[in-house]
C-alpha cells in the first residue's frame, strides 16, 4: 500500500477542484487521493473538506481516549472495597450488583458518579484499584496427627465431593501462637459448607477435643440448613472418638484428608487466610478474653461474610500444555446460594431472610471495625 505523505501545497490544490468538483468528479478526486497516500477513505474525506488538519509525519496520530471516570469515583471505588472487606473486582461487581441502591445514601456522590459505579464494569475496578495497598499472605501450619481410629475413618479426596447439595462441611483449626507454639494458645474453629461456601467460625481456649467438639456443636446449631457430612484433616482435635461416637449417633458422614494433602481440603483452607488470618493477623492470643473477644468479633463476621461477600465456585479445570485453564461460576453470596437450593427447606430459608433483612451493611462494617479496634489492644499486651 503507497504511504506517500502529500505536501502542504499539493494538498490545498486539491481541496479547490474537490470543492467545485461534481459528484462524480469528487468520487474520482478521492480515489486518486487514496492510492497516492494510502489513507482510509474517511480521513481521506475528512483531509478534502478541510474539517481536519494535515499533520505531515512518520507516526501516526493517536488521539487521547476521553476519561469516563473520574476522581469521584475512585474515592466512591475505594469506599466501596473496604466496605466488602477488599475482595476481588468481580466479586465487588456482584456485591455492588446486589447492594449499590441500599448504599446510595452512604456514598455520599453526586448522581453523575453514583450512574457511572451502576454500570462501571470490573475490569474497570480493577484499574482504579490498582494504587491501593493489598496485604500480603503468610502461611504457617501446625496440625499434629491423631492416630487413633484413623483406620476406622474413610479417607476422602478433594475430587469425591459431590457439591450440589448443602450440609457437607469442611472443617480446620487455625492456631494463634503468634509464632511460638508452645504452652496454650487460642485457636479458630473453621467449618466451611462446601455446596454453598457458607462459613462459620469460633474460637477455643486451646485443641483439646473437648472444647473443639463443643464448638462444633455450636456452630452446628447456627447452620441455616443441617449438617449432614463432616470431613477433617488428620489432627487429633478431630480423630478421637468423642466426635466419631457423635458422628455415628447423629447419622453424620464423616471421613478426613490424606496425610500431608491440604489441597484436599482446600475448600476450608482457602478460608483460613480469605477469612480469618486477613481479620485477626498472626499474632498470639492465649487468654480467655481474647478468646471472649474473638468470639464476639466472630458473631457479627459470620453475618458479614455470609450474607454480603459474594465467592465463586470452581466449576472446571483443564490443562492445556503448560497452563491450567479454570473457569468459575458467576459470584454469588453464600445467602443467596442457599436461597437457591431447592434441598433447602421452606421454612429455614424463611428464617434466613427473616435474618438478612435486619441487616444493614453499612452498621455492620462500623461493628467489625470497632470489635476489631477493641480486640488489637489486647494484641500488644
Amino acid at each position: 500500500m503507497a504511504n506517500n505523505k502529500p505536501s502542504e501545497q499539493y494538498l490545498n490544490k486539491l481541496r479547490e477542484r474537490y470543492r467545485a468538483a461534481s459528484k462524480k468528479e469528487r468520487g474520482q478526486i478521492l480515489d486518486e487521493f487514496q492510492k497516492t497516500t494510502g489513507y482510509h477513505r474517511k480521513h481521506a474525506i475528512a483531509l478534502l473538506r478541510g474539517k481536519r488538519q494535515h499533520r505531515n509525519r512518520a507516526t501516526p496520530l493517536r488521539r487521547v481516549r476521553g476519561r469516563i471516570y473520574l476522581a469521584e469515583d475512585q474515592q466512591a471505588v475505594r469506599w466501596l472495597a473496604e466496605l466488602f472487606d477488599q475482595i476481588g473486582s468481580r466479586r465487588l461487581r456482584a456485591a455492588m450488583d446486589v447492594e449499590l441502591d441500599n448504599l446510595k445514601q452512604a456514598l455520599k456522590v453526586s448522581a453523575a458518579c453514583f450512574k457511572r459505579l451502576k454500570h462501571i464494569s470490573a475490569s474497570t475496578l480493577d484499574r482504579l484499584r490498582q494504587t491501593d495497598p493489598r496485604a500480603r499472605a503468610r502461611h504457617r501450619g501446625g496440625t499434629k496427627p491423631g492416630t487413633l481410629l484413623k483406620s476406622q475413618i474413610k479417607v476422602r479426596t478433594f475430587a469425591d465431593w459431590d457439591d450440589k447439595q448443602p450440609g457437607f462441611e469442611e472443617i480446620d483449626l487455625v492456631q494463634h501462637d503468634g509464632g511460638n507454639s508452645s504452652g496454650f494458645f487460642a485457636c479458630t474453629l473453621t467449618v466451611t459448607d462446601v455446596s454453598t461456601g457458607w462459613t462459620e467460625m469460633r474460637a477455643v481456649r486451646n485443641k483439646a477435643q473437648t472444647h473443639v467438639f463443643a464448638a462444633l456443636v455450636r456452630i452446628r446449631q447456627l447452620l441455616p440448613f443441617p449438617l449432614l457430612g463432616l470431613d477433617s484433616d488428620n489432627g487429633g482435635e478431630f480423630i478421637n472418638d468423642e466426635l466419631y461416637r457423635y458422628c455415628d449417633q447423629e447419622q453424620i458422614t464423616f471421613t478426613r484428608s490424606r496425610a500431608g494433602r491440604k489441597n484436599d481440603n482446600a475448600f476450608v483452607e482457602q478460608k483460613n487466610w480469605s477469612v480469618i488470618r486477613r481479620l485477626v493477623g498472626y499474632v498470639r492470643y492465649d487468654t480467655q478474653r481474647q478468646v471472649d473477644q474473638l468470639n464476639a468479633l466472630y458473631a457479627v463476621y459470620r453475618l458479614y461474610v455470609n450474607h454480603f461477600l459474594p465467592v465463586q465456585k470452581l466449576i472446571s479445570k483443564t490443562r492445556e500444555g503448560s497452563k491450567v485453564k479454570k473457569v468459575y461460576d458467576a459470584p454469588q453470596t453464600p445467602y443467596q446460594r442457599v436461597l437457591d437450593s431447592p434441598t433447602v427447606s421452606a421454612d429455614a430459608k424463611r428464617k434466613l431472610r427473616a435474618v438478612h433483612q435486619t441487616l444493614v451493611l453499612v452498621d455492620l462494617k462500623q461493628q467489625l471495625d470497632q470489635l476489631a479496634d477493641a480486640l488489637r489492644p489486647s494484641r500488644l499486651g
